[in-house]
């Protein structure tokens, strides 16, 4: 048995230490908002200097291709001018109205909601935990937190202290069975079986990155389904293993005179009305996903592509957020009118309504982030140094494979910091989208790399939005529970994730050169 004193992180650790330098630097960041905003000024001073200088690079797309300079050579365009300011209070609206990622995100969050608030969401994440064996619900736990990402509060705020609470009814440590679920919402945050918002929110922020280097390349929500669907029973597998084989035996045998207060382990079973309501839901959604078929699967299937007749570049796939819409939207009513949360249109009406007016956050997160993303664009500095960046790595012969590892790696230690995941995306994809691009790599590869980096370090950085909900639901079972020992307990997800995911990138991608996604190449062909 573990004692107490073995499961602490000595103070004086080098461990400890390096946890509170995590959080000491990460506290030091400006709000992602504020970050933005003095992105943007940086760009515009910065743009001016490099102007002045005479910073440039030689445009590497062949003569006559759409966007080449004509004589050839790409010079930053100075926004530290008259034309420069006249430019961003002109485009300061449209540059957040256009912003792929804000319509797409909000578009899908709709149909979402409704099946959130009408509870057909939480239903499906019990149903699937409570309805597992013994044996099968450490597993369950962890692949149904992966699922929950589709509606990720749904993962913190329900499943997290559910699991907590199954564990603790089975006799076994409630803080494994938080870890577990914990594992799976965050660190396995961009898995799915299905698309998610995710999904077009950082395709949107893929293709303007795109699209320096080939004017007209567009990446859909569907870019990295495969990769993503395949990782989701990866991290499932690993999770689960991380806690029977090392988590839970490390935390050592549970007692109740660990918890800040008195437990109640009687976990909530579904009704039988609920039940009837999954039933109903999936009967529709079966229905609607047999319509989906009919209309791509036949060779001359109205959503197939018009042209070519191929489902890649169809309308099917260009509009796929029109479908996560209403694959959410009409089962989770049909729940709601089955189980009484919803009966009418104002219900459903109310739900949506809800879910916007939680976005406030979000909405200023995309006005500054698109500004920079424009400003990024206007004056060339992003293709600049992706080209440099890109003659960088080929002088040093770090073209291959392996440079997925390094940027991976870089993107993961960011993450410890700057937790959003767009907010991340926004700010490094104008760099490295066009850089890995120029050394032969397509951006639908290069989305599904970041995802993972951006996914593995959420369980260990104290930045993380609901790092301090977990922390709480932790103290209520063990009420010594610190930060220290919160990321000690996670970390060996962390690192089984990332090492285990990297392994899945190389042999999906470059051992078996199998697509990320429908239609998503795995090198870039200019």
């Amino acid at each position: 048995m573990i004692t107490e004193k073995t499961q602490q992180v000595p103070r004086d650790s080098w461990f400890n230490r390096f946890l509170s330098s995590v959080e000491f630097l990460g506290n030091l960041l400006p709000h992602p908002i504020t970050l933005f905003a003095l992105f943007c000024l940086f760009i515009i001073v910065f743009s001016g200097v490099a102007d002045w200088f005479g910073l440039s690079a030689i445009d590497p797309r062949p003569i006559g291709s759409s966007g080449r300079d004509p004589d050839g050579i790409i010079e930053v365009i100075s926004l530290l001018n008259a034309e420069g300011l006249q430019k961003i209070v002109t485009g300061l609206v449209t540059n957040f109205t256009n912003f792929a990622p804000l319509g797409t995100v909000l578009v899908a969050l709709l149909g979402v909601s409704v099946a959130e608030h009408s509870g057909l969401l939480s239903a499906a994440l019990r149903g699937m935990v409570m309805g597992a064996s013994d044996r099968l619900v450490t597993f369950m736990i962890v692949f149904a937190a992966i699922l929950s990402n589709t509606a990720s509060e749904l993962g913190y705020v329900v499943l997290i202290p559910l699991a907590a609470m199954i564990f603790h009814s089975l006799g076994r440590h409630p803080v494994a069975g938080l870890a577990a679920a914990f594992a799976g919402v965050s660190g396995g945050y961009s898995a799915n079986l299905l698309l998610g918002t995710i999904d077009p929110l950082l395709a949107g922020i893929t293709t303007p990155a795109a699209q320096m280097i080939a004017p007209n390349y567009q990446v859909g929500p569907e870019a990295n389904w495969y990769f993503m669907m395949i990782s989701t029973f990866l991290i499932a597998f690993l999770g689960t293993f991380i806690t029977e084989k090392i988590v839970e035996p490390r935390l050592g045998k549970y007692n109740d005179n660990e918890a800040s207060e008195v437990l109640n382990s009687n976990v909530k079973h579904l009704s039988a009305l609920e039940r009837k309501g999954l039933i109903y839901a999936g009967l529709t959604f079966l229905l609607l996903a047999v319509l989906l078929a009919l209309t791509i699967i036949p060779a001359d299937g109205i959503l197939r592509n018009p042209e070519t007749g191929l489902v890649k570049g169809s309308p099917f796939l260009k509009g796929i957020v029109a479908f996560i819409f209403v694959t959410f939207a009409i089962p989770g009513f049909v729940y709601g009118k089955v189980v009484g949360t919803m009966k009418n249109d104002r219900d459903v009406i109310n739900a949506m309504s809800k879910s916007m007016s939680s976005l406030g956050m979000y909405i200023v997160l995309v006005f500054f982030a698109s500004q920079f993303v424009a400003f990024f664009k206007w004056t060339n500095l992003g293709t600049i140094l992706a080209i440099n960046g890109a003659e960088l790595l080929q002088a040093l012969s770090m073209t291959g494979p392996e440079v997925f590892i390094l940027f991976i790696l870089m993107c993961a230690v960011i993450n410890l910091t700057l937790g959003s995941s767009s907010a991340q995306w926004a700010a490094t994809a104008p760099i490295f989208v066009p850089m890995l691009m120029l050394i032969g790599y397509a951006p639908e590869t290069i989305q599904a790399a970041y995802r993972i980096g951006d996914s593995v370090t959420n369980l260990i950085t104290p930045m993380m939005s609901y790092f301090g909900l977990i922390l709480a639901v932790a103290t209520k079972y063990k009420k010594d529970m610190g930060i220290g020992t919160l990321i000690a307990t996670m970390l060996p997800y962390s690192m089984a994730f990332l090492i285990g995911w990297i392994a899945l990138f190389y042999i999906w991608v470059f051992a078996f050169g199998l697509p990320v996604g429908p239609g998503s190449p795995i090198y870039f062909q200019p």
